[in-house]
C-alpha cells in the first residue's frame, strides 16, 4: 500500500486526485496539506499546515505557483518522492527546480495528468519536424492563476526540441499580439469562464494545416494519470523528471 499526501487540498485539481485515491485499493490517502485551510476536515482527514507533520511515501503537490517552491523545498528535505501537478513551470523555473532539488529523491513534474493531453504533446512533437511553422493556442478557465499553461509550456519545449519553430516576420502593432515566445514557439493564451482545459497545436506547410487538439470536459480526466504517477514515481531515479511520459509504459 502506497501512503499518499496531497498538498494544495481544497483546490479543484487536488479534489479530483483525492476522489481517485479514495477508489484505489492500492493507494492510501494519509495526509492533506494546505496552510491556508489548516484545521479543516476533508475526506475524513484534518488538513495540516505544518510540513514537518507530513509522513507519506509519495507527495502530490498541487499548490499555487507562488508558493510551490517553498513547498517543494520542504518535500525535498523530507526525501519523499514527489509528483508536481502545479502549473507554470517555464524552462527557467524547471532549471531552478533542478538545481534546488538535487538527486536524492525523484520529483516528477507533470504539466497535464490527462492521458489524452500527453498523447497530444507526443503527436505534436512527432509532427513538428515535418512542418514549416507551428503555434499553440491554449484555452483555460478565467480563474486559472498563470499563463501560459504548464501544458503549453511543456508542449512548446517538446516541439522545439523536435525541430519545430514558429514563423516570424510580422510586426506587432500592439505588443503581445503574436503571443508569447517559448523556445521559439508562439503560445496564445485564452481565459474564459466556461472552460476547463483545451489546447490546439496548429502545424502548417504551404497548402496544408494539421491541427492536433485536446479538450478536458471534467476534472475527472486528470485522476487516472495522477494515480499512475503516484504508483510509479518511486521507481524513477533521483532528480527532476518532466512529463507523465516518464512513467508511462
Amino acid at each position: 500500500m502506497i501512503r499518499v499526501c496531497v498538498s494544495g487540498a481544497g483546490g479543484k485539481l487536488a479534489g479530483s486526485i483525492i476522489a481517485g485515491l479514495a477508489e484505489a485499493n492500492d493507494l492510501d490517502l494519509v495526509a492533506l496539506f494546505n496552510p491556508g485551510r489548516e484545521g479543516e476536515e476533508m475526506a475524513g482527514l484534518t488538513i495540516t499546515g505544518d510540513a514537518g507533520l507530513v509522513s507519506a511515501d509519495v507527495l502530490v503537490e498541487t499548490a499555487h505557483p507562488e508558493v510551490v517552491f517553498d513547498n517543494l523545498e520542504a518535500w525535498r528535505n523530507t526525501g519523499v518522492a514527489t509528483v508536481v501537478g502545479t502549473s507554470g513551470f517555464t524552462p527557467y523555473r524547471l532549471d531552478l527546480l533542478r538545481s534546488m532539488w538535487g538527486s536524492e529523491s525523484p520529483c516528477l513534474v507533470v504539466p497535464n495528468f490527462s492521458i489524452g493531453a500527453v498523447l497530444m504533446m507526443r503527436f505534436a512533437a512527432l509532427a513538428a519536424g515535418h512542418f514549416d511553422a507551428v503555434e499553440i493556442v491554449e484555452r483555460h478557465h478565467s480563474a486559472k492563476p498563470d499563463a501560459p499553461s504548464g501544458t503549453s509550456l511543456a508542449s512548446a519545449m517538446g516541439i522545439s526540441e523536435a525541430g519545430g519553430a514558429s514563423a516570424e516576420g510580422s510586426e506587432e502593432m500592439v505588443p503581445g499580439a503574436r503571443g508569447a515566445s517559448v523556445e521559439g514557439i508562439r503560445v496564445h493564451s485564452l481565459r474564459l469562464p466556461g472552460l476547463i482545459a483545451q489546447q490546439e497545436v496548429v502545424l502548417s506547410n504551404p497548402g496544408e494545416i494539421l491541427s492536433i487538439e485536446h479538450l478536458s470536459t471534467s476534472y475527472e480526466s486528470f485522476a487516472t494519470g495522477a494515480l499512475t504517477a503516484v504508483r510509479r514515481v518511486g521507481s524513477l531515479p533521483g532528480g527532476v523528471h518532466l512529463g507523465l511520459d516518464a512513467v508511462l509504459e
